[in-house]
């Protein structure tokens, strides 16, 4: 999705955009011209509020004594979703009659205006964020810039139609059930959102808030990311396939761009992540948004629109053993799945099994909605993060998603399917170190949760040079395997290489047990790692198993 005006700075994503600043480009110029695309859009549904013309241009000269380095978002400007506080501003949710104004930014926003972002104005959205259709707000609908007879998604419409039509470089959204990756779906863009927990959820208006998200549009998976990782204040890790990636039914053609890089398409259920999601606006999890919200709503506060509290209101015919025997289902849906995510790496499903209009919503707003959500409202509920993107052959893109552990194999996979070019490795710098692990720390072991506790992501599934060996060590439980480096008659050993920070490693160094201990690993392609390794007196006992070349291969011969 271009813009009307090709060819900018703002055009080029994040990085073209600060190349351009260091190349003399003045932000004030920048902010002109971001505040002159909204004025020939022509369409006062995008933007709930824009900051004055004086104010922008004074946070814009604002920047010229603050430095570069450091700031990977200096000089660009993004929107926040109507639901999202910041500072000194009105935040609605959509809802006029509970408006009310910020004390303080919510933690995402401080974080992205410490990096040096420009904050441009509240986009629109469905009501108190309850829709993924963008129809459902008394700031009216925002038109869709590919097509004005189809809907623009929601609920974070404003977000997605603002960065496609480049009024802004990113915008934040919120999503629960899906309402950053539908609209990203329905205008062409990129939707990014970690798993649920991993970015601070203060100053956004709940919805659901044991599984609310704060997501991110961008028009390049790379920008996408990197704004994640500011959210977070951790990097967003990319993984070195090849992969291993469930493909839905709807999403072959994804699958075909992935087996042609060398990845491993393989079919899945999807039975088990429609089940989750039904629990959601269709089931008992429906409870979480009414008692958050419905205090609010049958105060009937001015502008609320009648499908919305009819929505939040259901959740009130639910009784607490129907949300407890949900939420045990849940967990025994998780459960079933654990296995599957064991031999695979992420799962791309089509985002939106249809593309509406705007008169088909209108006609049927509940049933429409239910059906616009069918490959989304399933990822929070079972922790996983997601990033939606455009695929040719597949209207509306494809969805790439995987649990906490998988976030590097999303990045990367995302990044395969748009086309860009990403190193594996920590995207937007950081301090996170690279760990292999050989044994009972790999994926699916009974000690990989020392990791994932840990915030450990998965960036690869590579071996070692040839020089070393694989021992298994006495005693146990858990069994637990040992590398040690030779000179000559070695092996490459299969390894996983997890990025992990440097606080993190040291709880999990703290809990391995001697003879084993944490050094460097060289791998295949001469980097050094962090790594598992052995002190020489506990392998006079070991029975080498190097000709298995794997701890895995290993296993199963026994």
């Amino acid at each position: 999705m271009t813009s009307d005006v090709d060819g900018h700075p703002l055009d080029g994503g994040i990085a073209q955009l600060q190349a351009a600043y260091r190349d003399g480009l003045d932000p004030v110029a920048v902010v002109d011209e971001v505040l002159a695309r909204i004025d020939r859009t022509g369409d006062p549904a995008i933007w709930i509020d824009v900051e004055p013309a004086s104010a922008l241009r004074a946070a814009a000269k604002a920047l010229a004594g603050v430095p570069m380095d450091g700031r990977p978002l200096w000089g660009v400007p993004f929107g926040v979703k109507d639901n999202i506080d910041v500072a000194d501003r009105v935040t609605t949710a959509g809802l006029p009659g509970a408006a009310r104004t910020a004390d303080t930014s919510a933690t995402v926003v401080q974080r992205l205006i410490a990096a040096g972002g420009i904050y441009v104005g509240k986009t629109n959205l469905d009501q108190v964020a309850t829709g993924l259709v963008g129809t459902r707000s008394p700031y009216g609908t925002p038109r869709n810039p590919i097509d004005p007879e189809r809907i623009p998604g929601g609920s974070s419409s404003g977000s997605a139609v603002a960065v496609a039509l480049g009024h802004v470089t990113f915008a934040l959204g919120t999503d629960t059930a899906g309402s950053g990756r539908v609209p990203a779906a329905l205008c062409g863009i990129v939707g990014v959102k970690g798993a649920p927990g991993t970015r601070p959820l203060d100053g956004v208006v709940p919805a659901s808030p044991s599984i609310d998200c704060v997501s991110t549009f961008a028009r390049t998976v790379a920008d996408g990311l990197l704004v994640e990782s500011v959210m977070a204040a951790s990097t967003w890790p990319v993984g070195a396939g090849p992969f291993t990636v469930g493909v839905a039914a709807g999403a072959e053609p994804a699958g075909t761009v992935l087996e042609a890089a060398g990845d491993t398409p393989v079919d899945v259920d999807l039975r088990p992540f429609h089940e989750a999601g039904d629990l959601l606006y269709g089931g008992p999890w429906l409870a979480d948004r009414t008692a958050a919200l419905i205090a609010t709503l049958d105060a009937l506060p001015e502008g609320l629109v009648d499908v919305v509290h009819t929505v939040v209101a259901g959740g009130s015919d639910y009784r607490g053993t129907e949300v407890f025997a949900a939420q045990r289902r849940l967990r025994e849906l998780q459960a079933e799945l654990e296995p599957w995510w064991d031999r695979t790496d992420v799962l791309v499903v089509p985002t939106g099994p249809w593309l509406p209009t705007v008169a088909e919503v209108l006609d049927d707003p509940i049933g429409a909605n239910a059906r616009l959500g069918r490959h989304t409202t399933f990822a929070n509920l079972l922790g996983l993060a997601a990033v939606a993107v455009p695929v040719a052959d597949v209207p509306g893109g494809v969805t790439v998603l995987g649990p906490v552990g998988h976030s590097a194999a999303v990045a990367a996979v995302a990044a395969s399917l748009a086309g860009e070019a990403l190193a594996p490795g920590a995207l937007a710098g950081g301090d996170r170190v690279h760990l292999a692990v050989v044994g009972a720390h790999l994926r699916g072991q009974p000690l990989n949760h020392q990791l994932v506790d840990n915030g450990a992501e998965l960036v690869a599934t590579t071996r070692t040079s040839c020089r070393y060996r694989l021992y298994r060590l006495e005693g146990g439980p858990p069994l637990r395997p040992a590398l040690e480096r030779v000179e000559g008659c070695g092996k490459a050993i299969e390894v996983e290489v997890w990025a992990i920070s440097p606080e993190g490693l040291g709880r999990v160094t703290a809990a391995v047990a001697p003879p084993l201990g944490i050094g460097s690993v060289e791998l295949d392609d001469g980097r050094w790692v962090k790594g598992f390794i052995c002190e020489t007196h506990g392998l006079a006992d070991a029975t080498d198993i190097t000709a298995h070349g794997s701890w895995r291969t290993y296993l199963r011969s026994r």
